[in-house]
Formats: structure tokens, sequence, C-alpha cells
């Protein structure tokens, strides 16, 4: 009977590993709330006091005092009390809880035993948040969500641009009319050639103007310039091109100061001029300048004219989606003005920490170290701004530049023609012959 009994338990085992292999890799949510989810939380639970204990997130009692004349006599401080938490609730990559914060408790050591946690807990990622007074969100990436992420979808929408993943397994959309302007960094194969093609491929197929600014001659950008209204491949054309777009905000709010109208979008669809999205492609040849009188000029006249679309440009339908592998003050203070008015940040693996605290900083400045952690292997992942209010990691959908040029050829038919752009490359062109 023992034998046979045997037999069967590793027969019974085997099916098991089977089933859970094929499990885990055609429905792998399931996998984990099957598997995961539970030795997880269990192990959250036990090891949550020590862990507590061990990292300062515990609160004690004043101990005992009793006075004997002019000496005052301590007792010993009482067992140390330890936070409550929620019972883990799961996620389709991990799990949530919630600490009810003692009094005289801040987040600020909840969010330096990150890693603690991360370690205690044997899970992939730790995020520490107080989403209000007096508790923290403890949240747990079981696996890396973005290592192989599925395809997500979303819903069509004019200037939207589903650009690839979140960590949290939903939809990652640029939406300028949320975020009307943009600052891209990542190091080279760092995924952001990579998320420009991206960008250009959803957007070709709707009612918009695109306008290229690459001062490497094109040779990013030009590859969709079937699709875009114009191109700039030198400093010089890029200041006539952006100096035009600047006269073109003066049209629009002058439109819009006939029709009583805040912004373009007051206007009837019939009176609307067509949106604008500037993507400048490597920030830093525009603001480096050598020692000639007119190389200054132009960077400053490039600075701001940048500056000015920025600010007036969001109500009046044009955008700017500025990428770049290194950004630092060190480019001139015109920067760091234009870094102000793009709200939208997207942050790849860096070289330098400066370029990381200049994309993120500012805003987030818990993000920073994420983005330093951006290996190379981790190509397209990059740290984004305005997830649910904050920042989280995401990754682009693969598409690849030969996609990114058929999507370009494909809708070159709906290239708007804005006439102020070709009349300044026409006097440039004339002027230069």
């Amino acid at each position: 009977m023992g034998p046979i009994l045997l037999a069967f338990a590793l027969a019974a085992l085997a099916w098991l590993l089977v089933a859970g292999s094929a499990l885990k890799q055609r429905h792998p949510v399931w996998f984990w709330y099957l598997t995961g989810y539970p030795a997880t939380a269990v192990r959250v639970l036990f090891t949550w006091r020590r862990v507590a204990e061990i990292n300062g997130l515990t609160v004690a009692r004043k101990p005992a005092r009793r006075v004997f004349g002019d000496l005052e006599v301590r007792g010993e401080p009482l067992r140390p009390i330890t936070p409550r938490i929620s019972f883990p609730r799961a996620t389709p990559t991990g799990l949530s809880l919630v600490v009810r914060l003692r009094p005289g408790q801040t987040p600020g050591p909840f969010i330096a035993a990150a890693d603690a946690l991360l370690h205690a807990w044997r899970v992939h990622e730790v995020r520490v948040t107080s989403p209000e007074r007096g508790t923290v969100l403890i949240t747990a990436t079981a696996r890396d969500p973005l290592e192989r992420p599925g395809l997500v979808s979303a819903p069509a929408e004019l200037l939207c641009a589903l650009l690839g993943a979140l960590e949290s397994g939903g939809a990652w959309v640029m939406n300028l009319r949320e975020v009307p302007h943009w600052l891209i960094t990542g190091a080279t194969r760092s995924g952001k050639s990579t998320l420009l093609a991206r960008l250009v491929t959803q957007l070709a197929p709707q009612p918009v103007a695109l306008v290229g600014v690459d001062c490497k001659g094109g040779m990013e950008l030009g590859l969709f310039g079937s699709r875009l209204s114009a191109l700039a491949t030198s400093r010089t054309e890029a200041v006539a091109i952006l100096g035009a777009l600047v006269v073109e905000t003066q049209a629009r709010m002058a439109v819009c100061r006939a029709a009583g109208a805040r912004s373009i979008w007051d206007l009837s669809e019939g009176e609307r001029p067509v949106p604008v999205v500037v993507i400048v492609d490597e920030i830093a040849e525009l603001y480096l300048a050598d020692a000639s009188r007119q190389s200054k000029a132009e960077a400053e006249q490039c600075s701001t004219y940048l500056l000015r679309l920025a600010q007036l440009g969001a109500a009046l339908g044009i955008h700017l989606v500025v990428a770049g592998q290194r950004v630092g003050s060190d480019l001139g203070p015109g920067v760091t003005a234009l870094r102000a008015q793009l709200a939208g940040r997207i942050c790849h693996r860096v070289n330098d920490a400066g370029t990381a605290e200049m994309t993120l900083g500012d805003l987030n400045p818990d993000a920073v170290d994420v983005a330093q952690s951006i290996t190379t292997e981790e190509r397209g992942v990059a740290v984004c701004t305005g997830i649910d209010g904050g920042w989280g990691r995401a990754r682009s959908h693969l598409t690849t530049t030969a996609e990114a040029k058929k999507a370009a050829t494909a809708y070159k038919d709906r290239t708007p023609e804005l006439s102020v752009l070709s009349r300044s490359l026409e006097v440039l062109n004339g002027g230069e012959s």
C-alpha cells in the first residue's frame, strides 16, 4: 500500500508541476493569484513585526518615571508598538497593503525601508506612498511586469498616442490635450528613438500637423519626412521654422480673441486651426554654440522661440515633444526655463545623474534613483510622470524604423500644409541661394 501511495503522490506532484508551468506561461496573472500571492501574503503577515522593529518603524510608549528628591529614575521602555497593517490585497502584478501610522510617525522611515521590505518579502519591487494623512500605502510587485509586457489597447482620441504598457499592466498613453508639452531623455540605445518612432506611428493617422526639428542632418526624423509638414535639419532651418510657429501662435491668438474664445478648443470645428506637434530630437544641438557671433545668435533665438511656444502653445494647439541624450543646466539658463514648461517627463536609461535629476528631480525627486537603476538590457523601459498623479515605470512597444516609415508613407495624404512654415523655408532657401 505504501509504494502505491508514494507513486500516486509523485504522479500528482509531477502533474501539478507541469500544469503550473503551463499556467504560468499562458495565464501568469492566474498563476500569481493561485500560487504566488498566498505564499507572499503569509510571508508579509509573519515578517511585518520583525521587519518593522529592525527598520525603526515602531513606536514606544514613554517609560515610567519616578522622582526621589532631586533624583529622577526612569523605568525600562515598554515593548515597541508596531503599526497596524491591513490584510494584503492581491493585484494582478503583486499585492498592496495599508499601514495606519501611530501618533508621531511620518511616511519618511517607511519610504526609506522599501529595500528592506523588498528583500524580506522576496518580491521584485516595493513602492511606498502616502495617499492621505495618517496612512502609508505599500505596493509590492512580485515580478518585473515590463520584462515581457503584453499588448494593451486604449481608445483612439485626438492627440493621444498609445506608447506602450505601464508596470501596473495598464496602457501607457501620452495625452497632449491633458499634458501639452513633454521632455524625453535617454542615452544611446536606451529606447528614446524607438519611442519617437512609436509617437509618429500613433499620430500619423490623426488630423494633426507634425513638425520635425532634427539638427543631426535629419538622420532620425527625416525617415518620416513624407508625413511631416516641415523638417529642420540644421539650426538655421530650426530658427526659421520655430520663428514661423511663433508667428502662427500670434495669428491663432487673434482668431481666438475675435471669437471670444480662451483656446482653439472653444472654437467651432470649422474655425479651429489644425493642431501642431513639434518633435525636437537632440535638444542640445539647438543650445550648444561655438565662439562665432552667428552661432550664439541662433542658439539664443532657438531658446527664445521654444520658450514662447511652450508658454503660449497649450491653448493654441501647438505642442512640444523635446528629446535629448543629455539635458543639463550647462546648456544654458534657457534649458532650465524651458524644462519648467514641459510638465510631461519621460526618462530612459541615462549616462549621468544630472540628466535624470534635470528630467525628474523638480517634479518627482524619489523617481530619480529608479531612473538611474535602469540597466542596458532594459531597452524601452522608462520612468514617466503623470501616472495616477505621480510617476511609474513603463515600457514602449517595440516599433521599428521600417514600421514607422511605413505608417508615415501610408498617411502622407493626411499631412496638413502650414503656409506660414512653407513661406519661411522658401525665404530661407532663397536667401541661401
